[in-house]
């Protein structure tokens, strides 16, 4: 047990410098691109799945919360808000990026979710269509995007905040995958994710519904430590919305309305990742 907690302690603090330049760099992007992506989104109109998950992609995590938000608000429709939730990668990027993954599995992964969100999106829109005449603006309800600071020491206190966070979610989650490969053996717990089908997806889909940054930390981790392929990995990643769900939630009272919404996230979630397995797709 101590040489697990040291190793996994020693791991995750190298990763801290690449976090924080990364989380830096992004929130950069994120300041420039936000206004004008949110715009996009707005007018987007019937084409609104293709932007959406274009746009959803930018690492950003608040991006899946203002995207709840237009939907509330009737800016959007149901399936532009799918196609954003689904290709939306949250902590994904800058654990791939520390983690040193190839580049080409990066992009492989990041155009994969713009591709399944797009495509989903539109089949969404399809089956449903008429939902988006029977919503309503919720009264006294206002879009809000406070994003805080955009001043430099903003930028730098919000990349240290999102590191730590991110460190301490890896650091916990590396402790429990390597105590339990110690006890259990790493062959032992993969053939319990691959070898009963459908399970391993609908397990990381669960996880990826979690609205917070540590659904796609556990996923991702998961992923790097050959715990889970390549099918539960997408399903996980392409559930994990970040806190879109949350605001969701807080914001739309209608319940039933919130309930389709998660309800097709995890079910298109779930059949993308068992395509992917069947198919024996790797990244």
């Amino acid at each position: 047990m101590g040489e697990a907690l040291i190793e996994s302690l020693v791991d995750s603090l190298k990763l801290i410098p690449f976090l924080f330049v990364t989380y830096l760099i992004m929130g950069m992007l994120e300041r420039a691109a936000s206004d004008r992506a949110r715009n996009v989104i707005k007018e987007a109109g019937k084409v609104g799945p293709i932007w959406g998950g274009l746009l959803g992609v930018i690492p950003q995590c608040g991006f899946s919360a203002a995207a709840s938000y237009f939907y509330v608000g009737k800016a959007i429709t149901l399936g532009t808000l799918i196609s954003i939730y689904l290709s939306t990668s949250d902590e994904m990027l800058p654990i791939f990026i520390s983690e040193k993954v190839p580049a080409d599995t990066i992009v492989k992964i990041m155009v994969s979710k713009v591709v399944i969100g797009m495509i989903s999106g539109f089949i969404v829109e399809l089956f449903f269509g008429w939902l988006a005449r029977k919503r309503h603006v919720p009264k006294n309800f206002e879009m809000n995007f406070d994003g805080g600071c955009n001043c430099a020491a903003g930028l730098i206190a919000d990349s240290f905040v999102r590191t730590m966070k991110v460190f301490i979610f890896i650091l916990i989650i590396s402790v429990v995958i390597n105590l339990a490969i110690t006890a259990v053996g790493h062959d032992a717990i993969s053939s319990l994710f691959r070898g009963l089908p459908v399970v391993g997806e609908l397990a990381a889909a669960l996880v990826g519904l979690i609205p917070n940054c540590a659904a796609s930390v556990v996923i991702t981790q998961l992923y790097l430590e050959g715990v889970i392929g390549a099918g539960p990995m997408m399903s996980g990643l392409l559930a994990s919305a970040g806190v879109g769900l949350l605001v969701l939630c807080r914001e739309n009272h209608h319940v039933k309305q919130n309930l389709l919404v998660i309800g097709t996230l995890f079910v298109v979630s779930v059949a993308w990742g068992v395509a992917i397995e069947l198919l024996g797709i790797t990244f």
